[in-house]
């Protein structure tokens, strides 16, 4: 049976690792694409928005909507890769283990 003094050691531990991931997560980005790379988002591992870039082709007054698709498309591609950069994190810190409840952001 596991101690109660290691138990909250390895907590102590788990909680100190996650602090430290999500500073390197916040160094991490990925990249969301849409219109064959016309609108391009960039997201970091915490899922935050570091930038958008739109090519000057792209912006057609006469057809906004199409614009407003590209670029929502482009940001739901960049987060999804970026929580998928922050479960390989959470995975790597835990050793694949799966732990329910386990706080996070």
């Amino acid at each position: 049976m596991l101690d109660l003094k290691k138990f909250q050691k390895i907590s102590k531990d788990l909680q100190s690792g996650m602090e430290t991931m999500k500073e390197e997560l916040a160094h991490k980005t990925v990249t969301g694409a849409a219109g064959g790379g016309v609108v391009q988002v960039v997201v970091n591992g915490n899922q935050e928005l570091v930038s958008i870039q739109i090519a000057p082709e792209a912006v057609d007054p006469d057809d906004v909507e199409m614009l407003q698709d590209l670029v929502l498309a482009a940001t739901n591609q960049a987060i999804e890769k970026s929580k998928e950069l922050q479960q390989e994190s959470i995975n790597q810190l835990t050793g694949g283990m799966k732990l329910p409840n386990l706080p996070f952001f």
